[in-house]
């Protein structure tokens, strides 16, 4: 596992220690680049505002055809049903045009994640061979 943390935020929230990899990257732009850069798929956990931004940055990328990873939120509790509702009502009103894809997917549990992760993987690589197979390998 790799941790990627901004150095103004290493006094401020506590470093993943346990991490195999911990990269301590100048800002928040370089960070999420490398996020990015070095991820196969992405999860959204229950969190708060920067959760949320990073998840619709993602959301965003894909709809602009800038990646094909699997985006998927750990519903635990049915955390995210708000934002699902939002973009319902976004799509409903026009906001997200019935072309654009909202390609999300759910797991109501932890011990869910990577089997839908997986699974996603495995068909992205068979339908599109987008995702090489040391990708979906990973997953």
């Amino acid at each position: 596992m790799t941790g990627i943390i901004p150095d103004f935020l290493t006094k401020r929230e506590n470093a993943l220690g346990r991490a195999q990899e911990l990269i301590v990257t100048h800002d928040m732009h370089e960070r999420k680049r490398l996020m990015f850069e070095r991820s196969d798929a992405f999860v959204a956990l229950p969190g708060g505002i920067g959760t949320l931004e990073e998840l619709v940055e993602q959301l965003t990328w894909q709809q602009l055809g800038r990646h094909s990873k699997p985006i998927l939120l750990a519903n635990i509790d049915n955390f995210w049903e708000p934002l699902l509702e939002l973009f319902a009502h976004m799509r409903t009103t026009a906001f997200i045009r019935p072309t654009l894809a909202l390609d999300i997917l759910k797991a109501e549990r932890v011990e869910d994640i990577l089997p839908k992760l997986r699974a996603a993987a495995a068909l992205a690589s068979e339908t599109t061979k987008e995702l090489s197979p040391d990708v979906a390998r990973r997953l």
